[in-house]
């Protein structure tokens, strides 16, 4: 059995959404007081407060603040095990000697989801054949299912993104694996002009999202910064900066999804270069890497290979672009020169191609033919060395 999530989105009447704010408001409430007991107890006392401590509070808090009574009470146990969790990887950075970031406060407008973790069996309702839903404390919202729900329920998270709200369903569901498939590729991932070039000599042109929408942000930025700080207008202009972050988001993950389905429906063991994309991301070419959007790609593309049987695997990316796949000889070229002629063996290549080759070669999956170089116009193809 796997996990999978399922996200639909919802359509709240105004007292409806106004539930669903006053909930967050009140999830955010407990989550800082939470986190206040924990720093309080530990500065005066020295004492380390756990998680079944505090969530033995709270039958007395539900009793002495009414408000509390019209949330579920596995959605409040929910907010004290995210304080639990965010102490946890604090203290498991600080052991592992990185950079600990200390658990904050959630401000308002910080905190945007709450959890039901038994959905299955309480606390959310599927009605109407699939057309609403029904969340305790809010109510028969409408929801909308533009693909059927698998699986065993598990978990429901109702979400706020901007203006808009979404439940995530987390369920469980039986592996359906593909059609068994002996083909491999090699991939080597780009910024501009490709994002992708395989092995085969194929190129999957960059979408450049974030570069393109970039006129347009700049103009709504500006907009934001003349804003008077706590006025009407400064709230609409930081949501239409909120709105086309959103939607340049929403592009690259659509673009993710469809470039890994077509990867793992073509082949079954697909080579990448296990890349620092953290440190990438901290380098001059910061904005065409996190524009790329590669650490996400990869986690797509590993998450749609195993639930469909296939294999992911990440090799050494040293020297990939400068060893010639037909006769090893290693030469360092500046980036701009996309194309070479081998001065070992004289074989004509591509760049990218060549190193894509090089990534496929190191995962232990030799290619039955090495290819010379890629035709740079018209169709991508590639020509072989006999």
């Amino acid at each position: 059995m796997t996990r999978k999530a399922f996200k639909y989105r919802l359509y709240p009447t105004q007292p409806q959404h106004k539930d669903l704010e006053r909930t967050l408001a009140l999830c955010r409430h407990l989550y800082n007081a939470a986190l206040q007991e924990r720093r309080e107890a530990y500065r005066k006392a020295g004492k380390t407060v756990g998680f079944y401590e505090q969530k033995r509070w709270l039958p007395e808090i539900r009793t002495e603040l009414p408000e509390y009574k019209g949330v579920h009470s596995q959605v409040l146990q929910n907010v004290i095990e995210r304080v639990d969790k965010a102490f946890q990887g604090f203290f498991r950075r600080v052991k592992a000697g990185q950079k600990a970031g200390y658990p904050r406060f959630k401000g308002q407008g910080r905190y945007d989801s709450f959890t039901f973790p038994q959905a299955g069996t309480t606390g959310v309702k599927l009605q109407e054949g699939g057309k609403r839903v029904l969340l305790h404390g809010i109510g028969s919202v409408k929801c909308k299912f533009h693909r059927p729900l698998e699986g065993r329920l598990k978990t429901a998270t109702v979400k706020r993104e901007g203006e808009h709200w979404y439940i995530v369903f987390s369920c469980e569901v039986e592996p359906q694996p593909l059609p068994e498939n002996q083909d491999a590729v090699g991939i080597d991932l780009g910024t501009n002009p490709h994002f992708l070039v395989t092995s085969d000599g194929e190129m999957v042109r960059a979408p450049r999202y974030f570069s393109k929408a970039q006129a347009q942000l700049a103009t709504a930025q500006r907009n934001l910064a003349r804003k008077k700080r706590g006025s009407n207008r400064r709230k609409q202009a930081r949501r239409r900066v909120a709105k086309l972050h959103r939607k340049i988001a929403n592009q690259r993950k659509d673009f993710h999804h469809k470039t890994a389905r077509k990867l793992v429906e073509r082949y079954g063991v697909i080579a990448h270069e296990d890349l620092n994309v953290l440190g990438l991301a901290r380098s001059r070419t910061a904005k065409g890497v996190l524009d790329a959007g590669w650490a996400q790609f990869l986690a797509i593309l590993a998450y749609k290979a195993e639930e469909a049987g296939r294999r992911v695997v990440g090799v050494d990316p040293k020297h990939t672009s400068q060893d010639c796949p037909v006769c090893g000889h290693r030469e360092k070229r500046p980036l701009w020169v996309r194309e070479f002629t081998c001065p070992a063996c004289g074989a004509s290549l591509h760049r990218d191609v060549a190193a894509a080759i090089n990534v496929l070669a190191r995962s232990g999956r030799v290619p039955d033919r090495r290819w010379a170089r890629t035709e740079p116009s018209g169709m991508d193809t590639a020509v072989a060395v006999p």
